[in-house]
């Protein structure tokens, strides 16, 4: 059963700040793989192409895990067509705040692929877990966790996601 939704940067980052090769972090790893395998994680092909770029063992499981990470829309065991539905809604909706249509920087402004892990999770009723903070009151800029606001997403970071699951 899928808990979360993931965005690259809610395992890239922590994988950057907290290296698994650091023996006070390999048990949160460790426990990061189980959870990762069980089938808890969802994400799309965007952003699991994003993720298979993440090093050592817990990228090797990210690698080895798309079946249980991403959702294929043609997947009847689940309602991908609603999700393409929120996808398309949302671009056009929030056109004037996705990067590629506004030539910000993806880091300045939310990206198309990050827009897929947003609606995933608002078809999934699945809180978003990411590193990124808000862009504040910026009339032109949105990040991941203002575009959840936006959407009726919750938003977790990676440290809020390890409380909620007591993950240590």
């Amino acid at each position: 059963m899928k808990l979360y939704c993931f965005d690259t940067s809610g395992f890239s980052t922590p994988h950057e700040q907290m290296p698994e090769d650091v023996l006070m972090f390999r048990p949160m790893w460790t426990s990061l793989i189980e959870f990762v395998s069980s089938g808890a994680v969802a994400t799309t092909t965007e952003l699991y192409d994003e993720m298979c770029r993440i090093t050592g063992s817990f990228g090797d499981t990210v690698r080895i895990s798309r079946n249980e990470l991403v959702m294929e829309v043609d997947d009847p065991a689940w309602n991908g067509v609603a999700y393409i539905r929120n996808y398309e809604r949302m671009c056009i909706e929030h056109r004037q705040f996705i990067s590629e249509y506004t030539h910000m920087s993806s880091k300045e402004t939310i990206s198309l692929n990050d827009m897929t892990i947003v609606a995933l999770a608002k078809t999934l009723k699945l809180p978003v877990v990411s590193s990124e903070s808000s862009s504040g009151n910026s009339p032109t800029k949105r990040r991941i966790p203002d575009m959840c606001k936006m959407e009726n997403v919750l938003h977790r970071t990676f440290v809020e996601f390890l409380r909620d699951e007591g993950l240590t």
